[in-house]
């Protein structure tokens, strides 16, 4: 297969049509959508079954979220397998991995520290799995297509995670945690089983990859650091990464408010949920609308505005407003996160073809970590000058954020060169490391 024909397919605007007419992106597609599903509904029942023995709320909270940190270090230690081994054997042992680590939860009647542990080896890795799905869907789709794929991974991840979570409360309500957790099982499973009989088999050729991985240079651990120390060296790919990451970090931060916020305000019982939501569905209505009305070059052009709308809202909330205001400005916010569609075929086009693997990784693995530390670095904020202006406090650093963008954005500056033509670059780059080529 060949890989993303990124901008010599020129300002093609693709359809989720052509898209989803690629049967293996399609698979994929499927199997993600109910991978995150099973995702929310262990990571919700765990929580609610660490509480329920525990009675500690710092341990249910910690259950929440053991999941995300440890995939950073997954990234950095072990990112370089999603470029070395055959991506059907990752990713369907990748979701049956998940299957047995949530059979271990629901049926082993561990000490919760044991179970915290089962969940970060798990969460180690994910990006190695996550990196190898990626890189495939690089190579399959073009141009275009590549970009509305993404899109539509977005659509459903927000989708899949909305059901998730209310369908954990309605299964574990039924019929109790542990059986919930085998259910979670029960998706993945079929993740695996749908993987493995239906993806094709590929041979080298067609995934790409550097032949015999790094086995010679020290193994896994010294390829994976080696690997990710080369892409953020690298001034494009860095600026790009940072550019996804920070905005949604600190959308994330303030999101992390959003109950203290209805809470402080006396808002009515269950009008949180209602502010909640509107994040997710601002967000599948901004990737909808941009990714599908929108010309290829129409979206890279308006990063840093997309940018700005999705910190504006937030610094509203300075003004304290009530629920009406507070969902549209969150509904606004949400929606300006169809920024990152425009980022995408900068971002894969600035990749070295060896390395998407553990590039893809690395930017989901770092996504997560920072939109864990959001809440953390913001709560302590709000102790100091109340929720609202915590919240605007994370719409101001996101519009510098923007303005910093604007500085270098590929739409706004000379165009980077592809690949092929930049092999002098990085070679320079690998020179100054004193480290091979990916």
């Amino acid at each position: 297969m060949t890989p993303s024909a990124g901008p010599t397919q020129g300002d093609h605007r693709a359809t989720y049509r052509e898209v989803l007419a690629e049967p293996r992106f399609r698979l994929l597609f499927t199997t993600r959508a109910v991978a995150i599903t099973a995702a929310s509904l262990r990571i919700t029942t765990f929580s609610v079954l660490v509480f329920t023995t525990t009675g500690s709320a710092l341990l249910s909270a910690l259950a929440f979220g053991i999941g995300f940190l440890p995939q950073l270090f997954g990234s950095l230690l072990l990112g370089s397998l999603a470029d070395r081994l055959p991506p059907r054997a990752l990713i369907a042992g990748g979701y049956a991995l998940e299957c047995a680590a949530a059979l271990l939860l629901a049926l082993v009647r561990m000490p919760i520290a044991a179970s915290l542990g089962v969940v970060a080896l798990v969460a180690l890795a994910a990006p190695v799995f996550g990196g190898a799905s990626s890189r495939l869907v690089a190579q399959w789709l073009e141009g275009d297509a590549y970009v509305l794929g993404r899109s539509l991974n977005n659509i459903a991840s927000s989708g899949a995670q909305l059901f998730g979570l209310a369908l954990g409360g309605a299964v574990v309500a039924a019929v109790g945690p542990h059986r919930a957790l085998v259910v979670s099982a029960a998706l993945y499973l079929g993740c695996a089983l749908a993987v493995r009989i239906r993806l094709p088999r590929l041979e080298r050729g067609e995934i790409g990859g550097t032949p015999g991985g790094a086995r010679g240079d020290g193994g896994t651990v010294r390829a994976s650091l080696r690997g990710a120390g080369l892409l953020l060296r690298g001034r494009t790919v860095r600026r790009l990464m940072l550019a996804q990451w920070l905005p949604s970090a600190f959308v994330a931060g303030a999101e992390g408010l959003i109950v203290a916020y209805a809470g402080g305000h006396h808002f009515a019982p269950g009008r949180y949920a209602v502010l909640m939501g509107c994040l997710p569905v601002g967000m599948l209505v901004g990737d909808l609308l941009v990714g599908r009305l929108l010309r290829p070059r129409t979206r890279e052009r308006l990063v840093v505005p997309l940018i700005a709308l999705t910190g504006l809202p937030l610094a509203g909330f300075v003004t304290e407003p009530g629920v009406g205001v507070s969902s549209f400005l969150l509904l606004l916010c949400g929606f300006g996160l169809a920024y990152g569609l425009g980022l995408q075929r900068p971002f894969l086009d600035a990749l070295p073809r060896d390395g998407q693997g553990q590039a893809f990784g690395l930017l989901g693995s770092g996504s997560m970590t920072l939109q864990g530390v959001g809440p953390a670095c913001l709560g302590p904020v709000a102790a100091g000058i109340g929720t609202g202006g915590a919240i605007a406090l994370a719409g101001g650093a996101t519009v510098l954020t923007a303005g910093w963008i604007l500085t270098w954005h590929p739409a706004t500056a000379p165009a980077p060169v592809r690949n092929r033509s930049t092999r002098a670059e990085k070679g320079t780059e690998q020179h100054a490391c004193g480290s091979p080529a990916l």
